[in-house]
């Protein structure tokens, strides 16, 4: 006979902080949150206020390589001066929505998964992918093709800084939290 410590079910049982455990979804979900390490035993996740400083570093580094890129672009492309896209005004409402969603989002990944960092980078990848989509409109409808080039380079940009911000000053720490 054996324990219900040791049964197969009983691994998963356990709960996170949210009390949340892989039995509470339907068992087709489970293995695909197993895949993506989303299994509710997180380390210690980054204090709020080490997410904070990381999110005025994101804001503040990711305009900042929006309006290099904008600079090189309107160089390198002088027909696109004047862009729309290519406004401070137009640019940055958008980079720091999205910057802010992203910086939500740390904490949360960092609270439902072993893994963090190895999950929080793939739905970065796959995030800035689907931006991709309303590029591609753009250009599609007759937008520059130079202009939505910079575009999609300021969307690399955004994702590259603001995921560094964040693992890097607001990392989560090597211990499990306690249940």
């Amino acid at each position: 006979m054996t324990s219900p410590a040791s049964s197969p079910s009983s691994r998963h049982a356990s709960r996170g902080p949210w009390g949340l455990s892989l039995d509470a979804f339907p068992s087709f979900v489970r293995p695909w949150l197993r895949r993506f390490h989303v299994d509710f035993n997180p380390k210690t996740p980054p204090p709020t206020l080490a997410v904070v400083v990381a999110t005025v570093v994101a804001i503040v580094g990711s305009l900042a390589a929006d309006a290099v890129l904008v600079s090189i672009g309107v160089s390198v492309y002088p027909k696109t001066k004047g862009y729309s896209h290519f406004q401070f005004a137009d640019y940055s409402k958008l980079t720091i929505i999205g910057v802010l969603i992203a910086c939500v989002g740390w904490p949360i990944v960092a609270r439902i998964s072993s893994q963090p960092k190895w999950l929080f980078l793939r739905a970065a990848v796959i995030v800035t992918a689907v931006l991709f989509l309303p590029d591609v409109a753009i250009w599609y409808l007759g937008q520059s093709a130079q202009a939505v080039f910079v575009l999609v380079w300021m969307h690399i940009a955004i994702a590259v800084v603001t995921y560094l911000s964040l693992i890097l000053l607001a990392p989560v720490h090597g211990r499990h939290v306690r249940r």
